[in-house]
């Protein structure tokens, strides 16, 4: 149960951070991926922040002996590059450059009840799925 309590604040601060910084509005996030034309560097700043924050947060994180909540950390044994992660990489770019949304700000957005929203986590769950029925290396 504290898991979830702690998931659910944590979740909420995120969709609050989204909001505030405007990367649920997707005509400010393609106005940021505009580098040609009319170019707003303002959410660069937030992801540089974002970055910074949680550099420091993982660092001091891993020197635990385990995680708060959990009785061991989960971190990815993979490290290798390949064509299902360029993929990937490039379908999420797609979605975001034609968009203007990614995974988190498109289910934070879900809040303002636009049609344009519920469309785009429909497809991005579709998209999951299929994900799922592709047979695996």
């Amino acid at each position: 149960m504290p898991q979830i309590i702690v998931a659910l604040f944590a979740g909420t601060l995120f969709g609050i951070g989204l909001t505030v910084s405007q990367m649920i509005n997707p005509e400010k996030v393609l106005s940021f991926l505009d580098f040609f034309g009319d170019w707003d560097p303002s959410l660069a700043l937030v992801m540089l922040g974002a970055v910074g924050v949680s550099a420091v947060a993982f660092r001091l994180a891993l020197k635990r002996p385990r995680p708060v909540l959990a009785a061991a950390f989960q971190v990815p044994s993979r490290s290798d590059v390949d064509g299902r992660l360029i993929a990937g990489g490039v379908i999420f770019g797609l979605g975001w450059g034609l968009v203007g949304w990614c995974p988190g700000p498109a289910i934070a957005s879900l809040a303002l009840a636009h049609a344009e929203s519920f469309i785009f986590v429909a497809a991005m769950i579709a998209g999951m799925l299929i994900y799922r029925l592709l047979p695996t290396p």
